[in-house]
Parts: structure tokens; sequence; C-alpha cells
């Protein structure tokens, strides 16, 4: 801790004396005092200067952008190494830092430029990187950031000018981690497999309510993770964390939604991430990460400088702890590799619980409601007075679905496309060498419902329901068996698993089996399907029991006749079947595999 302060002391000091004189390092935030930000050309030069002035640095990409911008890429390690298995030769773990995934939230990148700086001019004591090397993306969503202008983010408090919070194509890259749409998404997922970072900081700032926080956090410590990651990241690095900012005046609380919007005093909320974010994806491949929220009120110099505080905590601490993060880390990778970790229900979605919650004290900002006359609506007035709260918190969680995972499950070879989302995410796959009928378990869906409006452009489903059956199916060559013991073995159900939390059944890759391709016309349905009520009386009643419970199809001839039409022998039979297989048998995988 003393050394935590020190190292502070000797920035500050830094920052007033001696970059007033060496200009050339002083960064955009630190020449306009505090208030602006560099578009995307300044920063780069700014990360090339720094790399030209160190053999530390490398300075790389990793990828376009939809605009075909690079995405920018940072590789510190005091040795000059840039090779994932160069560097851990050294034992040291791998940090990935990441800014701008919301381009109009940039305070981790200037945060990170600054630390990144610091390090190259040893103004921070870098005994500690003896045991870690860093990867830094400074800007990760690159178009968005050049979307600049000072009207992007009205509830936030400064930069003067910053990006826009999506990509070119209005993708939000924090929805899309597990779906893997934006082509910048697809490159840092390439990123991530080929180091499979140690530890992940995910920087952002927030929308909501007024606290007197800075700096709040979100990490993946309520079921989701690991259970021995989730011990060590609840009990050793999240209180270390704390007390290091809380004894540099930056206090630090649990990212929270509130039971009511915009009301404290309803009480506090931490869920369970989606994989479609971040800290939540990094969760299901075995690494922990934390996503900092700075406060959008606080004056964009202090945001800043609390995300550098934070930064360098972290990595202070995760230097004394990487041996421990590591051995923790690869009993993980080690568990989902194993007979144990499929023989024990998955959980696919957890639900916090609302009947069950501590006190606790949270510092707040006083407040009123008062009836607004414009929206009739309540209208949250924030005075400027600091209040401590007492509130009730939930945190606890309990399973909400689970399935018993299989030992593989099976991509037809016409879904090319799926096939390639697993691969993106460094899923291990094996080809069928030829055409094979096996014994499988799938399922089929029944009354499919979409939501009516766009959400990430797509229509993700909003029922998905189905009953789950066996059969022997057709394969042909070239159908991938995905073995669901493998490091990235909690994220295949996830993807693969209809009821998955984002699985790719919710986001519609699979909607063309929904539908009905084959028709009958009136002139004949009418016929037959008179024909059908007269030898089958049972027919009859179910047609009178549909007419009677559903007004709207009483009224739609169509919809009469082709109800018919689907209890004939010419409806389509796979009609809503899935396509994708799950193998149950251990010793039919064993023999796939040595095909």
């Amino acid at each position: 801790m003393r050394k935590l302060l020190c190292t502070l002391l000797c920035f500050t000091a830094f920052i007033q004396c001696v970059l007033p004189q060496t200009d050339r390092w002083l960064t955009r935030f630190e020449k306009s005092g505090g208030t602006e930000t560099p578009q995307y050309d300044e920063t780069v030069a700014f990360c090339k200067d720094l790399a030209s002035a160190s053999p530390a640095i490398t300075w790389t990409t990793f990828g376009k952008s939809a605009q075909g911008r690079n995405l920018p890429l940072m590789i510190f390690d005091r040795d000059g190494l840039s090779d994932p298995d160069a560097i851990r030769q050294r034992g040291r773990i791998v940090v990935l830092i990441e800014a701008c995934i919301h381009a109009g939230e940039p305070d981790g990148k200037d945060a990170g430029l600054m630390l990144i700086r610091d390090l190259v001019l040893k103004k921070i004591p870098i005994g500690f990187l003896n045991n870690l090397s860093i990867l830094f993306i400074p800007i990760f969503n690159t178009d968005g950031h050049e979307r600049f202008g000072p009207f992007n983010r009205i509830n936030q408090n400064g930069p003067r000018e910053m990006g826009w919070r999506t990509t070119a194509n209005n993708l939000n890259l924090n929805r899309d981690f597990l779906k893997a749409d934006a082509p910048e998404m697809k490159a840092w997922l390439r990123l991530f497999n080929k180091w499979l970072p140690d530890f992940f900081i995910d920087t952002h700032t927030t929308d909501g309510a007024d606290y007197q926080y800075t700096l709040t956090y979100l990490m993946e410590i309520y079921g989701e993770m690991d259970s021995g990651l989730t011990k060590w990241a609840s009990g050793i690095f999240i209180p270390a964390l704390t007390s290091r900012l809380d004894t540099a005046g930056n206090f630090m609380f649990p990212y929270v939604d509130f039971r009511n919007w915009h009301d404290p005093r309803s009480g506090l909320i931490t869920e369970v991430a989606p994989p479609m974010l971040s800290q939540g994806y990094v969760a299901l491949r075995n690494r922990p990460g934390i996503l900092i929220e700075t406060h959008m009120l606080k004056s964009y110099q202090k945001r800043v400088n609390a995300t550098y505080h934070c930064i360098l905590a972290t990595l202070e601490i995760l230097a004394n702890q990487h041996d421990h993060l590591k051995k923790m880390v690869n009993q993980a990778d080690d568990f989902t590799r194993s007979e144990q970790f499929i023989s024990q229900p998955f959980t696919l979605q957890f639900e916090t619980l609302m009947s069950d919650s501590v006190m606790v004290e949270f510092k707040g900002i006083d407040y009123e409601v008062e009836k607004s006359s414009l929206s009739n609506g309540n209208w949250f007035r924030y005075g400027t007075n600091p209040v401590l709260f007492k509130l009730p918190y939930f945190y606890k969680t309990r399973p909400l679905i689970q399935v018993q995972l299989p030992q593989a499950y099976i991509i037809p070879a016409e879904w090319g496309d799926i096939i390639e989302k697993l691969r993106i995410h460094g899923i291990q796959m094996t080809a069928l060498k030829k055409d094979t009928i096996l014994p499988i378990r799938t399922c089929r869906f029944k009354n499919p419902k979409w939501q009516t409006n766009s959400y990430e452009g797509h229509h993700p489903m909003s029922l998905i329901d189905y009953d789950e059956f066996s059969e022997n199916r057709w394969f042909p060559k070239g159908s991938m068996i995905v073995e669901v013991r493998q490091q990235a073995g909690r994220v295949i159900p996830q993807m693969l698993e209809p009821r998955g939390d984002g699985s790719l059944v919710y986001w519609g890759f699979f909607d063309a089996i929904m539908e009905q391709k084959e028709y009958g016309e009136s002139y004949v349905i009418e016929k037959m399907a008179a024909e059908m009520l007269a030898r089958d009386p049972q027919l009859k009643v179910e047609f009178e029991r549909k007419k009677a419970d559903d007004s709207l199809f009483a009224g739609n001839p169509q919809q009469i006749l082709n109800w018919f039409y689907n209890k004939s022998p010419y409806s389509d039979s796979r009609k809503g079947i899935y396509p994708i297989g799950k193998i149950m048998d251990k010793e039919l995988l064993e023999r796939l595999k040595g095909r």
C-alpha cells in the first residue's frame, strides 16, 4: 500500500515538474488541462512515437474496421518480447487492457496512453513488470471513434468532443462478443485466442443515476465463472483493489442497477453478465475480467485519473499474484477439458434472487422526485449534497436454466456459417470423413416468436420453446463434431443450446428452419380437409376446439386451410427441427474421432 502511495506521489510530481519541460511526451489530455481527447491519427502517432522511443514497446495492429482503419495494439514487455509463447516462457502472465469499445467513453484510452508512457520513461517503478506483460488496445471501435463531435454523449461531463457509441455499421461491440457479427469483433476474438490473456480490463463510462463514486466495477463473481477463479477474484483481487484505491482516495463500488430506474432508494441489483458482454464472455473463457465504469457526471480529468490509478493498482496486484493466478487459470482450463465438467448440470442462465438481500452503505447524492408536467413521468432532480444511504443490495443468484451437457455437438456441413462462428471463437472441431448415420438428441421448436423491433441488427427470438427427442440422422461428410471438453467448453453450450444466454438460435441464425416453404391451394385443400374430417372424428373435435379458442384463426380461411395442410402427409416433416445434434455416448464419440 505504501508502495502504491509513493508511486502516485511520484506520478503527480512527474506531471507537474518534468513533463512541462518535455512537451513531446504530453498527451492531448494533459495539454488541454484534462478536457480533450485525441482523435485516431493523433493517438496512433503518439503510440508509434512511444514504440520508437523504447524497445519495450511493440506497435502493431490486429485487424481492420468496417471502414478499413487499422485496429491498434501496443505490446509492453520489459524485454521487448511480442510473442505469447516467448513471454510465457519467461514466467509472465499477460494482461489485456481495452479502451474505446464504446468510443464516446475514451477514459481508458487517455489513462492507458499516460500509463504506458510513464512505464516507458520509467516514471513508475517497473520492477513488477518482471511478472507480467501488457496488451493495450487504445481504440477498439475505431470507426465510431472518428464520428467525433461534442454532442455524442448527452449524459456525460466531457471531454469536449468524443466518438460515437457504435461502429460504422451501427453495432454495439459490447453486445457482440458471442455472436461476433462485426469485423472488429472477429479480429478481437482472433487476438484473444492467439494470446489467451490471463486477465482482462475493459474501460467504460456510466449512464444512470448520480452518486459520489468516481469508479464502479463489474466482475463475474456471481456464478458464471469457474469456481476457483471466482474465489480468487472475490476473496483476493477485489479486496486488494478496493483497499488500494480507497487509500488513494478513489472510492470504488460495484456497478449496480436500481430496482426502480434512477431511484437508488428502491434498492441495488447486480446480475450475472450475459456472454455478449465483455466480462461475461471472458469469464466463460476461464479468464477473470474487470469492467471499469467511471461516473459520467464527474469531470473528465477526475475520471481519467481514477482509471489510471485503477489500472496501475490492478497491474501491481496481478504482478504479486501472478503465480497464483496462473495456477487458477490452468486449473480452470483443465476442468473444462475433464469428464467432470460435462457430468454435472451446466447453467445457461441465472436469475438474481429478489427475496434475499443484504444492507449496505451507498455513497449517494441527495435527490427528489416530482411529477413532470411535460412527460407525465417521474423527474429525478439531483442536488449537490452527499448522502450516505443504507440500502438493500440484491446480488445472490441461482440457476434459472440448466442443461445436461453432451459429449459433443454435431453441426451439419451445410451450416458453414455456424461452423465459422465457432471457429472464430477458437473452438476445436473434428470433421466427419464420410457420410454417417448417427444416433443423436435434438429438438423441434414450437410456436416460435420474435421481437418486433430490431436489436443489434437482428430480430431475436422472444419465445424459445421446444420438445426434445432422439433420432438416427444422416450427416454428410464435412459435418463438424464439436467436443465439449476443451478450453472454450463453457462457450460452446451458450452458443449451441437454444436457451443459451444469447445463443445463435436467439439471434436468429436458425430462423430459416422455422419457415414453411410449401403450401396447398384452396381448391385442393378444401376437398382434402373435408375428407380428413369425415374419416377422423378426433380431428373434427380438435378443429372445433381450435376455432373456439382462437377467434382470429376461426375468421381466417387461409389459416384454416393451412392448418389442415399441416395435418396432412404433405406437410414438411422437418420444419422446426434443430439441425444441431447432441452426441451423448462417449464410446461413439471416441470412434468418430478415430475415423
